[in-house]
């Protein structure tokens, strides 16, 4: 596997070639239809940009998945800014950033909206057993596909293989991550150890009522230090919110982790509900702000700590390992999906059926997602 842009496949760098808008319309979409969290929406990105439209290999990609694992935040919003930047520029990042963001905060408001004001249950919305079967199918070809370009001996095999077998026992993706990356690089000399240091500043918050001063700096060290899933976000969220300051019930926490992970998306939008069940509309807006906001900066020098990676051959053998790991959390992922979504004949059926649409046909992922949407309708209204 190659880290540089300008050997892989012996084509050209990207660069800014592209446009805002078409940045934006893509993302739209697929903020819109993306269901099944991180490792689903990576997959889907990687269907449009490397399989429809040929903005990069499967070498390019899979870099850049491991770039954006590099990072705290949500991963595949951090994603879709890295498409974005690459393709447009700045401009580029804040668009696809914000297009892919913004259809889930207006989805999750509304639902925000009529569990505060009609007790609305979540239940009502979940359409999982139409859209979750096929989400597996699209993170499946996702998966075997970049691991067939990044994986090239026994090594970088047993590597993805092990990530994937310490995110199913429950070890933290960000250890597993640094565990790769470092091992690829001291396997040659001139290795470097790395440290992390978080500062927790939601620490010298002393309050027992929400503000929205305080609920915007408790979401912002949310978005500057978690790494890895949403469910990384929802143990930090119950620490926080329902143990330390009181401000949610666990079951309130439990309906905001429900609407996070049925509604298409950054699970990340948690954040945006929570919000609006603290302080209302204000609060939605800033706690999703809070979230997210770190992101945009954390892509904005991705390029430069690229750069930086591909002049140290240390440095190089460690993103490769983190990238390894990367797809082995993608594969772990597919497995809890697999334990969550199929849970009878007609699950498993909608997932085969929506694997062979996808080897067989030219058919897109969110067209496929789509279809998901329309299953999962129907069955909640003839049962």
């Amino acid at each position: 596997m190659n880290f540089g842009w300008r050997t892989t496949r012996g084509r050209s760098p990207p660069g800014r070639i592209g446009t805002v808008r078409e940045i934006v319309t893509l993302m739209v979409r697929l903020g819109a239809l993306g269901f099944g969290g991180p490792a689903a929406h990576i997959a889907m990105m990687r269907d449009e940009v490397v399989r429809r439209r040929g903005w990069f290999s499967d070498a390019e990609f899979v870099e850049m998945v491991g770039a954006t694992n590099l990072v705290p935040g949500p991963n595949s919003t951090e994603m879709a800014m890295h498409i974005g930047n690459i393709r447009a520029g700045g401009r580029g990042l804040i668009a696809a950033g914000l297009a892919f963001v913004l259809p889930a905060v207006v989805i999750v408001s509304t639902i925000a909206w009529a569990y505060t004001e009609h007790g609305a249950s979540p239940a009502l919305v979940d359409l999982r057993h139409g859209i979750l079967p096929v989400v597996i199918a699209i993170v499946a070809q996702a998966v075997f596909a970049l691991g067939r370009t990044a994986v090239s001996g026994v090594a970088s095999f047993a590597t993805l293989i092990v990530a994937t077998v310490l995110h199913v026992a429950g070890t933290p993706d960000l250890l597993i991550l640094l565990a790769a990356g470092a091992t690829w690089a001291v396997a040659r000399p001139g290795g470097h150890r790395v440290r992390l240091a978080p500062v927790s500043f939601v620490l010298a918050i002393v309050a027992s009522q929400p503000n929205l001063l305080r609920l915007g700096l408790l979401f912002l060290e949310v978005g500057s230090v978690v790494y890895g899933s949403g469910y990384v976000l929802v143990a930090l969220l119950d620490e926080r919110l329902v143990d330390d300051l009181g401000w949610l019930t666990s079951e309130q926490l439990l309906d905001a982790v429900a609407i996070g992970q049925i509604t298409p998306g950054p699970v990340f939008t948690t954040a945006t509900f929570i919000g609006w069940l603290t302080l209302g509309v204000w609060g939605a807006v800033v706690a999703t702000i809070g979230v997210f906001g770190p992101s945009f900066a954390f892509v904005a020098v991705l390029d430069r700590i690229m750069r930086w990676i591909r002049r140290h051959a240390a440095a190089t053998r460690f993103l490769r390992g983190v990238t390894l790991a990367s797809l082995g959390l993608m594969a772990g992922a597919l497995i809890d999906l697999i334990d969550v979504a199929i849970v009878d004949w007609f699950t498993a059926s909608v997932a085969a059926a929506a694997l062979v649409v996808l080897l067989a046909t030219r058919l897109g992922a969110t067209t496929i997602a789509l279809a998901g949407v329309a299953i999962g309708v129907a069955k909640l209204s003839f049962g």
